[in-house]
């Protein structure tokens, strides 16, 4: 019944007519299209269609200028600042020019991408800085980097940990092209940003950031990190560690390789002062390689002091004031007054100063001890499982805890100036090198498949654990005498020698020769076996390891990349005991077992000289150092009488005489720097003075005959003439 009612009310409904109502229009039809329309206007204030742009402004392929790309930087959209920062690039490359006259307000739209929260686009920027921030040099970024290390200290901070290790990537980049500027105030947070920088890498490892005079808050972030993000925080910080810490940084030398330690600087700690280190160091440091304006002073030998002669690097440069100058009379207790009491005052201050820096040093070894060693034990049975490879992001993390260990625990050892808290360096020390102990030496797994960058990460893993072990010996030697020496040194002596020998450690092992790089890593290591003063405790490994050395040092060939490192360790290691200053323990002169060997390296020179003629200068220039210091400070070792066959041994070098050919001019001809032919007279007056005259009379012959008609001959005139000989 109600359908029915329903239907019947639908077909009146489609034949009635529409009643009007008063004051309503009239109903258009349904099926009526409504004409009607309405125009707006379009604004394109910046687009290329309306905008005349000049046509001398530089442009990327979408006629974008660097105004705009900076412009687009600010933009909401996430695609278009990385557009942006890809155009930027496309602008630099085809337009090097603009870098430096725009670094000011690029620097400033960059730097607040940093903290973006699109990964995209922090990415794209850590990119573009990688490209960027090289080709600028640092003393124009220098400027610029308050800007940058405020935007990256915020985001080291932030919330969001993705955002915070985009932070420390950041930091990477900048250790790599100002790195001075990064670690500036690290301790003292006084100037700089390197307290808040080394305050951001520990609460991200969830260590306490108490490390200043101020109070600061305990880490915040207990977020669990990845691996691989945790891999990326400890690299990071191991680089900023070694920045802060002054650690040496090789010479730039086309000769001698880049390594992370050059062969010399390990001889610092046995002088009581970096001073009296550089006076020693500058004896053997060549000068050929440097420009001109660089080179020190040359004095010319004369026969006779002029009185009239000014010479600045004689003449005694008072720098107190409490002296009258215009008084030429000064009592012995004046003098001693007068330096007392700006030695003494100079002393004090120097000794507050490293004992403040060593106190904060320690605050942060306490904060990063449990850290390092709760994340190498996570790490290393993924990495030393014999039964497969080990995997690459737990790898790198135990060689960056590693590194850790030796750039803090290596500064705070080696300084003079220890607090009395020691012992927490020692025995945290001791317990990594335990943990550490049973996998050494570290070894791919001999089951599987060999990879040369595994095998090289391990072996600076090896390398980091006997300067760690060297290091504690020389504290334990030290500061503690009486302890017992630890388990480990046996097993760093065996290592050494294996290494500098060639011998394969493993039977699984490939055996190969140390690369230059490798050898000059060692020689801390071997620096701390032979000063370490082990004979007090019953073990005689100095003795072992000198042996090995000079074993290497025999074989190694001239035109070996390891020749130069060689040299320089050696020329050093021979003359230490001749300067006054020299602190240390080691006396190579006192070694009988080793002499025969001292002398074989010392008479093996001249061949070296001969082999390396023009090809590596600075090699050359060492060598000939050496042996006019070894003669002119009179060295144990010129009692062994090699003189006599060093004289010998130095003819060829300078005149060849041939069955068939004749006379030729030997390697000395080659030299072409005057200074270097120089040098090489002076060593040799030097040895023929020690000499009797049989021995030095065919030397002499040879070098006249090569000087002849040069502009050598008034000079080597002049050197000879009044030289006292020895009888």
């Amino acid at each position: 019944m109600p359908k029915a009612t329903k239907k019947k009310k639908e077909k009146a409904t489609d034949f009635s007519k529409a009643k009007l109502k008063l004051g309503k229009g009239k109903k258009l039809p349904v099926n009526q299209v409504d004409t009607s329309f309405k125009a707006r206007s379009i604004a394109l204030p910046t687009q290329s269609i309306t905008l005349e742009k000049d046509a001398r402004v530089p442009t990327t392929r979408r006629k974008l200028t660097f105004t705009d790309l900076v412009a687009h930087l600010k933009h909401h959209n996430s695609n278009i600042k990385k557009d942006a920062l890809l155009g930027l690039r496309e602008l630099f490359e085809a337009h090097s020019d603009l870098i430096k006259s725009s670094l000011a307000s690029l620097i400033g739209a960059c730097a607040r991408l940093i903290g973006d929260e699109d990964a995209t686009v922090r990415r794209a920027l850590i990119t573009f800085f990688a490209w960027l921030l090289p080709r600028i040099s640092e003393h124009d970024l220098s400027p610029h980097s308050p800007t940058l290390l405020l935007f990256t200290t915020s985001a080291q901070t932030h919330i969001f940990p993705e955002i915070q290790i985009d932070a420390v990537r950041f930091l990477d980049l900048y250790l790599e092209t100002f790195p001075d500027a990064v670690v500036c105030g690290w301790r003292d947070g006084k100037t700089g940003n390197g307290m808040r920088i080394l305050e951001g890498y520990l609460s991200i490892l969830g260590a306490s950031t108490k490390l200043g005079d101020r109070d600061t808050n305990t880490a915040t972030s207990a977020v669990n990190l990845s691996t691989a993000s945790k891999l990326v925080v400890f690299r990071s910080m191991s680089k900023f560690l070694r920045v802060a810490l002054c650690s040496p940084t090789p010479r730039s030398d086309e000769n001698f390789p880049p390594t992370s330690s050059n062969s010399a600087w390990c001889f610092s700690s046995a002088f009581p002062e970096p001073n009296a280190y550089e006076a020693f160091d500058a004896l053997f440091r060549p000068t050929i390689n440097l420009p001109p304006d660089a080179r020190p002073p040359i004095r010319l030998w004369k026969a006779e002091i002029d009185p009239d002669d000014d010479d600045e690097h004689f003449a005694f440069n008072c720098k107190s004031t409490q002296l009258d100058s215009t008084d030429a009379s000064y009592t012995l207790q004046d003098l001693h007054d007068v330096i007392s009491s700006t030695t003494l005052n100079d002393l004090d201050l120097d000794s507050r100063l490293a004992n403040r820096q060593s106190d904060f040093e320690m605050r942060v070894a306490r904060a990063l001890h449990p850290v390092l060693l709760s994340n190498f034990l996570d790490a290393a049975p993924a990495v030393f499982t014999p039964s497969s490879a080990p995997l690459q992001t737990e790898l790198g993390i135990v060689t960056a805890v590693a590194d850790i260990y030796r750039n803090l625990y290596g500064a705070l050892l080696q300084s003079s100036k220890l607090s009395s808290n020691t012992g927490f360096l020692l025995d945290s020390l001791q317990v990594i090198l335990e943990r550490m102990a049973p996998y050494f030496p570290f070894l791919p797994s001999p089951i599987v498949r060999r990879d040369i960058r595994i095998e090289q990460a391990l072996q600076d893993l090896n390398i980091v654990f006997c300067e760690l072990t060297s290091l504690l010996i020389l504290a334990y030697t030290t500061h503690h005498p009486t302890s017992k020496i630890p388990i480990q040194i046996s097993q760093v002596k065996d290592y050494v020698a294996c290494l500098l020998s060639g011998v394969s450690v493993s039977p699984h092992t490939v055996a190969r020769p140390i690369t230059a790089q490798d050898y000059v890593a060692l020689l801390p290591t071997v620096w701390m076996l032979l000063n370490s003063n082990l004979e007090h405790h019953g073990v005689d490994e100095g003795a072992g390891t000198l042996n090995a050395l000079l074993d290497h040092g025999l074989q190694v060939s001239s035109a070996a990349a390891t020749k130069r490192p060689t040299v320089d360790f050696f020329v050093r290691l021979m003359l230490l005991e001749t300067d006054p200053r020299y602190t240390g323990t080691f006396r190579v002169s006192t070694d009988a077992g080793c002499l025969q060997k001292i002398e074989q390296w010392i008479l093996h020179l001249p061949k070296t000289l001969w082999e390396l003629g023009d090809t590596n200068i600075s090699c050359t220039e060492v060598i000939l150092r050496f042996l006019l210091r070894l003669f002119q400070r009179r060295s144990p070792l010129t009692q062994i009488d090699i003189g006599a066959q060093l004289c010998a041994r130095l003819v060829p070098y300078f005149t060849i005489t041939q069955p068939v050919r004749g006379t030729l001019p030997g390697p000395f001809e080659k030299l072409g720097e005057s200074a270097l032919q120089r040098l090489a007279l002076d060593a040799v007056v030097t040895v023929t003075a020690c000499v009797p005259a049989e021995s030095r009379e065919t030397l002499e012959a040879a070098v006249r005959q090569a000087v002849e008609g040069s502009a050598q001959a008034a000079y080597w005139t002049e050197v000879t003439r009044g030289v006292v000989y020895s009888a």
